[in-house]
């Protein structure tokens, strides 16, 4: 794996964890009971963003190291995911 395929899966590892996290942490107007006037109950009532990155990268950062690990050690291959053989099908140029 390059440099640059490890920044992206760390990017999107990163982000799909983010997608977890925010609804976990999240707590709404209505639960606290203040909504304010023109907005949802349903909108945040004290969102932390800080909090959130940081849950987010203390769980990405060990899911990523597990993923290019694995990657890297070559127990998974794109040849072992072919299950259709569509690898197999293709025409050297």
């Amino acid at each position: 794996m390059s440099i640059t395929g490890g920044a992206v899966l760390y990017v999107v590892i990163w982000f799909m964890t983010m997608f977890i996290v925010l609804p976990i942490t999240l707590r709404t107007q209505g639960e606290d009971g203040d909504v304010v006037p023109g907005t949802h109950e349903g909108a945040p009532s004290d969102f932390k963003l800080g909090r959130t990155v940081l849950l987010t990268t203390l769980w990405a950062t060990p899911i990523w190291a597990v993923a290019a690990a694995i990657i890297i050690s070559g127990v998974v291959t794109v040849d072992m995911l072919d299950w259709n053989n569509y690898l197999g099908e293709r025409t050297p140029n």
